[in-house]
């Protein structure tokens, strides 16, 4: 094949027959063939096979149960089983139009660059199919903050968020490569140093079915991106923030409704323990926690340390301020520091190490914790 097209689906039934059709329309001539990485709930797949059955071009399909990694793990799933090198990436819904795709391969055969990206800020590109006046302030809104935290990659790079790409995956490990968002073009740019190019672009409206944007999806890009620039540190930093910020808030409250000082406390800093736990399970391990202990266990070490954690805190900042003579203000923020890297080394050592059953090799346990280490505090930011 000179071409592969990856195609990620989310219930997108309606769309199927309409889209292979414009894609074999626009890639006749060229050895093409779609690869579409299902998610769906619905009757998406059924629909792929009848269609792939009558279409002029080899049609794919590869039905996940288990979506691992989102839409950025089913581009990359496609990528692996892709014939060609050479893989265009769009999305199901035919916003992305395919007469599109012979420029988007036209660009890239000049040989200058690794990846093609068809932008809807560039040049004559459009962004019509956004609905509503506020879906465009948030979509340039993401661009801008997206670019001014990646200056570097994106230096050039009008449309990062985009799901409309050429890419030749040799210059991609696959292997190493972990995608936890649904903006997986900014994954790609943001951890491999690419050279790119722009076509521009109308964005279409969505042919059938409905749009997947919601303040969800909001969310987990804001969490996306952090975990991109900054790393897995950061990220535990800004739950353990929130944290400390709900603590307050809840002591706070329960004491004007008349609950005790102690007590108060107590139900602040048990509740934001458990709170914390939770999102780092959704935000920050996500991906290793498939091979670490039950979450039950997990949640035991955890909810073990933070607690004796505390304990030893609190009789150490006394310590300080008696023996240092510094006001409580400081020994607490030192203890702090102290407390949140000695949080971050347990959960990422212990709570989320693989385990022993799933460690093969003969690894010393001491090169081991190393490998953890910097593979938590390196992944997947860019530092």
């Amino acid at each position: 094949m000179d071409l592969s097209i990856v195609v990620p689906t989310y219930n997108e039934a309606p769309n199927i027959a309409e889209l292979v059709t414009r894609v074999a329309s626009a890639t006749s001539g060229i050895r093409a063939e779609i690869v579409f990485v299902d998610d769906s709930t619905d009757t998406t797949a059924d629909e792929i096979r009848r269609v792939a059955g009558e279409a002029p071009i080899p049609v794919r399909l590869i039905h996940r149960d288990i979506p691992t990694g989102g839409l950025g793990g089913a581009v990359m799933v496609g990528f692996d089983a892709a014939t060609s090198d050479i893989c265009i990436v769009m999305d199901g819904d035919l916003q992305h139009p395919p007469e599109d795709i012979p420029r988007l391969l036209r660009r890239y055969g000049v040989g200058d660059v690794d990846v093609v990206v068809a932008s809807r800020y560039s040049g004559e590109g459009t962004n019509d199919g956004l609905a509503g006046a506020s879906r465009v302030a948030v979509s340039k809104s993401a661009t801008l903050l997206t670019k001014a935290m990646f200056p570097g990659r994106l230096k050039g790079v009008t449309d990062p968020m985009t799901g409309f790409f050429l890419i030749d995956r040799r210059r991609l490990d696959l292997r190493t490569l972990k995608p936890r968002g649904f903006k997986i073009l900014l994954e790609i740019l943001a951890r491999t140093n690419l050279r790119v190019a722009e076509v521009p672009f109308d964005f279409a409206d969505r042919n059938a079915g409905e749009s997947k944007a919601s303040f969800r999806q909001g969310v987990h890009f804001l969490a996306q991106l952090t975990m991109l620039r900054f790393g897995k540190m950061s990220m535990f930093a800004v739950i353990g923030g929130l944290g400390a910020v709900a603590n307050i808030v809840i002591v706070w409250l329960l004491t004007r409704w008349g609950v005790g000082d102690i007590p108060a406390m107590i139900v602040a800093a048990e509740t934001t323990i458990i709170a914390n736990f939770l999102l780092q399970e959704r935000f920050v391990f996500r991906d290793v926690k498939s091979e670490a202990s039950g979450v039950w266990a997990r949640f035991a070490k955890s909810f073990g340390f933070n607690n004796a954690e505390a304990i030893v805190r609190i009789p150490l900042t006394a310590l300080l301020v008696s023996t240092w003579h510094i006001s409580v203000v400081i020994a607490t923020a030192i203890t702090l520091v102290i407390a949140f890297v000695a949080r971050f080394l347990f959960h990422a050592l212990v709570v989320y190490a693989p385990s022993r059953s799933r460690r093969t090799g003969a690894k010393t346990r001491t090169r081991e914790v190393l490998e953890e280490l910097d593979e938590q505090v390196m992944a997947p930011g860019e530092l």
